[in-house]
């Protein structure tokens, strides 16, 4: 995946989080929850019955309501602010607009008895709990009841930032088992946020409820969310990196999917190289899916292409950037379409069925044999046995180096059965095959059978690789002319593919990377090694 321009994986799907989630805290916390934050924190709520037994401690007990003594008094301290860092003013309250009140505190099972307001900070916020005269208290500010609950009403007062009052309140208990804990009071206060227009969403957002504060404020709990999850992705981004490093892939890895077909000679060579480039690309998502139907011929390969190319409708200077066919030898005239670059050169042996009993063959030897003049192995000084060809398709390039290179041009006898199963055991016999894999084992199985293939290929213990004029198969007898059975092995694309594509990426892992270190493990001599690295020849 590649949102704007760059690869997407876990490690960096991990970085985008860890730059996120702070970015959300902070908005959360100090845009959208700090704006305007009414805080509340009961700092006392206590029987004075519970106090220590000292010298003059019944005195907080000894309290009296119009002379009547209090038999369960309890004392209430309550801190209102702002815990945000803009102003609240009165018509930021949510609450009727011909009602003062702004803050409720109900008490369920107790009764207000008095209150007072104290600590208030700054001074002038005492005029928000008096009367125009101060001799009485503000509209908003008193106590009332509710459903059979205290109320303790508190006026909407204006509180700049840092800005704080508190309150205390006597109450006595009127139901409940005595002496038992107090319901925590409730506390009933919403903000609506500026009537600025421009901040609209902000308003929508700040319909909270009161924020309950600690003495030490640090940050509401989604705050502390964003921050859990920020620390959970820093440790696993750095275990990621201590215990499981990343594997970046190579600046020349391209992904997307290759389509390769052609040569069944070249198919495990490129395999592996295909297998490889996977391996290395796969952070970019790079696939070159491979299995037995992908190689069936150099000539169906090239079938192949054209078809895919016909396909994309690619036409005039562009070129198709997935798929590529590897053919044994130049594809002849008809694929104007198809340009070719040399890969390697590949070195190809005749192989013999080991109760042939023949190891060494000439080169005129061998020409008679395909042209049918020698048709026992007895002739040549081998076993008694018939001589069957084991041939490729027409279309073969492996069958095309056998008759350039070592027929001089002429043809491989035509096929006599189209069956390799029903060749006898006394007479010699002609028959075709579609795959290098499909001609060692039928060569394996049939005495008296001989064929060809790429070199490294031939790994049966019941096929012999065949000398030619005393020469084995090998690089350096291709290099000093000692032996002629060889193809330079071709890589073709339909038109130019792009730059930036997969099938240009894949052959220049080929050409000039690592792949060329698995073309040279099966044989082959890679072009960019030879003096004329275009022509792709022997020196």
């Amino acid at each position: 995946m590649r949102p704007f321009g760059s690869e997407l994986d876990f490690n960096n799907v991990v970085a985008m989080l860890s730059v996120a989630i702070p970015v959300l805290a902070f908005v959360w916390e100090f845009v959208v929850i700090r704006r305007k934050r009414l805080g509340y924190r009961l700092q006392m709520d206590t029987l004075a019955t519970d106090v220590a037994h000292a010298p003059g401690a019944d005195v907080l007990a000894a309290t009296h309501d119009d002379g009547t003594p209090l038999t369960e008094p309890s004392f209430v301290l309550i801190r209102i602010e702002n815990a945000g860092w803009r102003p609240i003013e009165p018509e930021n309250y949510l609450a009727p607009r011909n009602s003062q009140t702004g803050i409720r505190v109900v008490f369920k099972d107790r009764r207000v008895v008095g209150m007072a307001v104290t600590e208030l900070n700054p001074s002038s916020l005492l005029t928000f709990f008096t009367a125009p005269d101060n001799d009485a208290e503000s509209n908003g500010f008193g106590i009332s009841e509710e459903n059979g609950a205290s109320v303790l009403r508190l006026p909407k007062v204006t509180l700049n930032r840092g800005a704080h009052y508190k309150v205390l309140a006597v109450l006595e208990r009127q139901s409940g088992i005595p002496h038992a804990r107090f319901l925590e009071p409730e506390f009933h206060a919403d903000l609506i946020g500026d009537s600025n227009r421009s901040f609209a969403w902000v308003r929508w957002f700040t319909r909270l409820k009161p924020a309950h504060t600690e003495s030490h404020t640090f940050a509401s709990r989604p705050a502390k969310l964003f921050m859990s999850l920020l620390a959970v992705a820093v440790l696993l981004q750095a275990s990621l990196t201590l215990f499981w490093p990343a594997k970046p892939a190579p600046l020349d890895c391209v992904g997307g999917t290759l389509h390769l077909s052609g040569s069944t000679a070249f198919a495990p060579a490129v395999t592996k190289a295909a297998r490889k480039y996977t391996e290395l690309c796969s952070a970019k998502g790079a696939s070159i899916p491979v299995d037995d139907g992908t190689f069936r011929g150099s000539g169906v390969g090239l079938t192949t292409l054209e078809k895919a190319g016909d396909d994309a409708r690619i036409s005039g200077n562009d070129g198709l950037g997935d798929h590529i066919t590897f053919t044994d030898g130049p594809a002849g005239d008809g694929h104007a379409q198809d340009l070719p670059r040399p890969v390697v050169y590949s070195l190809f042996t005749l192989v013999v069925n080991k109760d042939a009993h023949v190891a060494n063959l000439t080169l005129g030897q061998i020409r008679d044999i395909y042209a049918r003049k020698i048709t026992d192995w007895s002739v040549v000084g081998g076993a008694k046995l018939p001589i069957h060809l084991i041939n490729r398709y027409s279309d073969s390039g492996t069958r095309g180096a056998l008759e350039q290179r070592i027929l001089a041009g002429r043809p491989v006898p035509a096929s006599g059965s189209g069956d390799c199963a029903s060749l006898g055991p006394t007479r010699a016999g002609v028959c075709e095959v579609d795959s290098t894999d499909t001609m060692l084992d039928t060569v394996a199985r049939q005495s008296g059978a001989l064929g060809y293939s790429e070199a490294s290929g031939v790994t049966s213990a019941d096929l012999v690789k065949l000398d030619i004029d005393g020469m084995p198969p090998s690089l350096e007898g291709v290099e000093h002319g000692t032996y002629p059975y060889w193809q330079t092995e071709y890589a073709y694309t339909f038109g130019e593919p792009p730059a930036g594509s997969i099938a240009a990426a894949f052959l220049r892992y080929l050409t000039d990377q690592g792949g060329k270190d698995i073309l040279r493990e099966y044989g082959n001599r890679p072009c960019s090694e030879t003096r004329y690295p275009l022509v792709c020849r022997p020196t």
